[in-house]
């Protein structure tokens, strides 16, 4: 997702989409670990979305005060 697609999401949903992107990753990352996956760039990749996602989250909760 783009910084702008994020944007116009909702809070309940970015919170959503958080848990859910970092419950991906741990999986990702746990079979990374048994077993090397065929890109492991994806991680990366993840990391970079989880980021994305919080960086939005926080941008919300300053504006708010």
């Amino acid at each position: 997702m783009k910084a702008k697609e994020i944007a116009d999401l909702t809070t309940s949903e970015v919170k959503e989409k958080i848990d859910i992107e970092l419950e991906g990753y741990n999986k990702m990352r746990m079979n990374h670990e048994v077993s090397a996956l065929e890109n492991p760039v994806q991680l990366r990749l993840k990391r970079k979305e989880i980021a994305r996602l919080k960086t939005e989250m926080r941008k919300r909760e300053l504006s708010e005060k």
